[in-house]
């Protein structure tokens, strides 16, 4: 993973400087800087009151005695979008926005839960692809399902017993 993020930072800034010129290009410069402020600002707002309404959340599920799943992916992912909401540019304001509105964090729960799955799974041995682990159950495939079927037929087709004849005399 550190691979990753050494091309993320090489990257990302690459892109959002040809973004903004773009950007700027297409509607004019101070325009551009405009939006972006703007931008922050409106992300600085919602970060306060997104967060403000995790950190409630997290303390209510506490005060319950619950275990705050949930509250626990929904502050991490407002942390992240507010990190990006807050660093100048289009692009990652967009990841930004999506991790922190109310509207769109689920999906991005969704979407963390399933990374952080495969990621234990790798991590404890199992199959970064199917989160299962080694020794675990596994769900059945078409082979599974015509192995049981030609079970079940071969076993419709004979009845072992004994066939017995009330009319028979009986042997003393």
């Amino acid at each position: 993973m550190p691979w990753f993020v050494a091309v993320a930072l090489l990257v990302v800034p690459v892109a959002e400087i040809y973004v903004i010129i773009q950007v700027g290009q297409a509607i004019g410069g101070w325009p551009t800087i405009a939006l972006l402020l703007f931008e922050s600002a409106l992300g600085a707002w919602l970060i306060k009151r997104e967060g403000r309404r995790a950190w409630k959340a997290l303390q209510q599920a506490t005060e319950t005695a619950r275990m705050p799943t949930r509250e626990l992916a929904d502050a991490a992912l407002v942390l992240v979008g507010g990190t990006l909401l807050l660093t100048p540019g289009f692009i990652t304001d967009i990841f930004g926005f999506f991790f922190v509105l109310p509207f769109t964090r689920p999906l991005a729960r969704k979407v963390l839960a399933g990374f952080l799955s495969r990621r234990v799974a790798a991590q404890l041995g199992g199959n970064p692809i199917t989160g299962f682990m080694p020794g675990t159950f596994r769900p059945p495939t078409a082979e599974d399902a015509d192995r049981a079927h030609r079970q079940r037929e071969a076993r419709d087709d004979v009845v072992q017993g004994e066939v017995i004849d009330p009319e028979a005399p009986k042997d003393k």
